[in-house]
């Protein structure tokens, strides 16, 4: 249910971004979401059918791209691609160190919008 306010806030976003543009109907909004986040694209669409109701975002599809999981090494500094399901055993291709910091992987953007 933790999808509601986050959609809630996209809805948003999207209706201030229309006005200030003088949108008459938005169609698709685009969204790049991080692998990490448990956001369930089912769920977000559900909710923003719902909020955008009588609004010029009412119809509108979400179309999510799940963006990767990016770690730095602690070590020597490389940034690197990793898998959720390895998140407690990695270590860094460029030292072979094991300590990480993440960098991305559970922000949630739009990214861009088709309007009429």
């Amino acid at each position: 249910m933790h999808e509601l306010p986050i959609t809630e806030s996209i809805l948003n976003v999207v209706l201030k971004h229309a006005e200030v543009n003088s949108v008459r109907q938005v169609m698709n909004i685009h969204l790049q979401i991080g692998k990490l986040s448990d956001l369930e694209d089912e769920w977000i669409q559900r909710y923003f059918d719902f909020l955008s109701k009588g609004t010029v975002a009412e119809g509108a599809k979400l179309k999510i791209e799940r963006m990767p999981i990016m770690m730095q090494c602690n070590a020597c500094s490389a940034s690197y691609e990793a898998e959720a399901t390895k998140l407690g055993d990695l270590v860094c291709p460029s030292c072979g160190e094991k300590g990480c910091t993440l960098l991305s992987g559970r922000e949630y953007y739009i990214k861009d919008m088709e309007v009429q």
